[in-house]
């Protein structure tokens, strides 16, 4: 049993057409997430399936939603027993701990708003954070340095009251201990008083080309995501679904949560904290037999060097991606050692899912982003914002309707910011896409990110592609630096990371400037190459080639 038919017409569309112009959502004024999902599945179907975690010390948790349910009343009564109320906001820093979907669960039955966090905050950012937000009160894992953070960044913030930990540490509540001493009976429920348009989470964004902006997410947005659970994901009822992400970050709602508990489908957490081993993630995809899996190009990269014959990935349905555009040599090696082709994704954390190759409605195309959600009419628009032709490169951007699903509301508490994105009919994306003939889009790159060189406009990801396809690169980014002679206005760059076995050299410059040259258009190639031990990233993974650009005082001429 499943909840889709409550809140959708999902069902088999005839072709995309259909399924674009026809799929609906079915939002009650009053839909709050925790209520009308997680307890209605505890009332009608208690024992099913809804979390299944393990981490790499051999410890095992399984969840029914009537235990889901319990818990999170045992936790929301912990945090009313500490003054959290409706509209306070609280941080979480729980990583891959099965405690995040209790917390998140119970914040959303007592009108309070989650903000998810990553355990790799410095107590700067910390403090950034929390007086952005107006935290309230702090819940997170028992890491010595994260502790050492939170409890040096909470006394410079007043609006700090109360900062709790899973288990027993100086100065610190111990939220394991009092939870548990907590009734399972929710004491005084808000639920008469939601609404579908009360604020559930805030996530900061990765902070790629500035200071992390404060997204504002509603109960409304959960239910977007049946399309990113149902028709990118693919997530089946009972069945087992993994999307390797933190809970800091906003993938982890789009892979960890809401689509696919309203698909009936169960979530599969695996909560590792030594360095990321892919023989170590396979092991676990095979022992607990799951069904669809997603995870970022870099994963898939990693995949691709180990020996993938020794595991059993015959229980795999689907495989997908998002996060960032796929190099289409990845997806080839994925389909030439497991059988499995790469459904691609594409969205923000202001977004669900914007376009996907939709498995039954959409051809895959490597290296595309697929086709829209029939929750957005994306439209590409020039710098004049106006629209372009096929084919031509655009702004993509998103038509905004009078009550537009699965779109963030806002800035928290930052109306001007909010305007920069959202104005004359329009939300911003600020990546770039041309759109080809069959109506597929195919990324460029972030605005920011473009390449004006010699009158052309070259996009990073089409020559990062074309290097990525050659042996001696693990890494690579693709940014514009001044050209010293005048005659180009930039000149192109590549910031290279080399496989094991490689060793940089003038020879090798040289191959793989011949290699984009043979791969690309020829005007593309880097004139520039810097090797070098790591990109610059954020803390979500994220290439900064802002980073790069402004390390680049001195371009070098080759």
């Amino acid at each position: 049993m499943n909840l889709l038919n409550r809140f959708s017409n999902a069902h088999h569309f005839q072709n995309y057409e259909d399924f674009f112009n026809n799929f609906k959502l079915n939002i009650p004024d009053n839909f709050n997430f925790a209520y009308d999902v997680v307890d209605e599945y505890a009332r009608l179907e208690p024992s099913k399936r809804a979390l299944v975690w393990c981490d790499d010390l051999g410890e095992e948790r399984i969840f029914s939603f009537a235990e889901i349910q319990k818990k999170s009343n045992q936790v929301a009564n912990f945090f009313l027993s500490h003054g959290i109320s409706k509209g306070d906001t609280v941080l979480v820093i729980l990583q891959r701990r099965y405690e995040y979907w209790t917390t998140l669960m119970a914040l959303s039955k007592i009108g309070a708003i989650g903000i998810p966090a990553t355990h790799m905050l410095m107590e700067k950012d910390l403090v950034y954070r929390m007086e952005k937000a107006d935290i309230k009160m702090v819940v997170s894992v028992n890491d010595d340095e994260l502790c050492t953070n939170i409890y040096k960044a909470a006394k410079k913030v007043p609006c700090v009251q109360s900062i709790a930990t899973l288990g027993k540490r100086a100065g610190f509540i111990d939220f394991s201990q009092e939870t548990q001493a907590q009734s399972d009976v929710l004491s005084t429920p808000y639920a008469a008083e939601r609404k579908k348009s009360d604020i559930i989470l805030i996530y900061f964004t990765s902070g790629t080309t500035g200071l992390p902006k404060m997204v504002c997410l509603s109960q409304r947005y959960t239910l977007a995501h049946i399309i990113t659970a149902k028709y990118w994901l693919n997530c089946i009822d009972d069945g087992l679904h993994f999307t390797l992400a933190e809970t800091g970050w906003a993938k982890a709602s789009w892979g960890k949560l809401f689509g696919q508990w309203l698909c009936g489908s169960a979530i599969f957490v695996y909560d590792f904290h030594s360095k990321f081993d892919p023989d170590d993630l396979l092991k676990q995809i095979a022992k607990y037999k799951v069904n669809t899996f997603c995870a970022p190009p870099t994963v898939y990269r990693f995949m691709i060097k180990t020996d993938l014959s020794k595991y059993d990935l015959s229980n795999i349905r689907y495989m997908m991606t998002a996060g960032e555009a796929l190099n289409p040599e990845i997806y080839r090696q994925i389909r030439q050692k497991t059988g499995h082709v790469i459904y691609e994704g594409f969205g923000q954390t202001e977004t669900t899912i914007v376009c996907a190759a939709f498995s039954e409605y959409v051809d895959i195309r490597p290296g595309s982003m697929g086709k829209p959600s029939p929750l957005y009419y994306v439209q590409l628009l020039n710098d004049e914002e106006k629209p372009v032709e096929q084919g031509e490169t655009g702004e993509m951007c998103i038509r905004l309707r009078e009550e537009q699903e699965g779109l963030f509301d806002g800035y928290y508490h930052d109306d001007n910011l909010t305007s920069t994105v959202k104005y004359d009919g329009y939300y911003h994306l600020g990546d770039l896409a041309y759109r080809d003939s069959e109506g597929y889009y195919w990324f460029v790159g972030r605005k920011d990110d473009i390449i004006k060189s010699s009158g052309y406009r070259i996009g990073p990801f089409e020559v990062e592609s074309a290097l990525m396809e050659h042996p001696a690169v693990l890494e690579c980014a693709i940014t514009g630096v001044a050209d010293t002679q005048g005659v180009r206005g930039q000149l192109v760059k590549a910031t290279i990371v080399l496989a094991k076995g490689y060793t940089a050299s003038d020879e090798l410059i040289k191959e793989l400037q011949n290699h984009v040259k043979k791969t690309t258009a020829p005007y593309k190639y880097p004139r520039v190459v810097e090797f070098v031990n790591e990109l610059p990233k954020t803390i979500s993974g994220k290439i900064r080639r802002v980073e790069i650009r402004e390390n680049d005082d001195e371009p070098q001429n080759r």
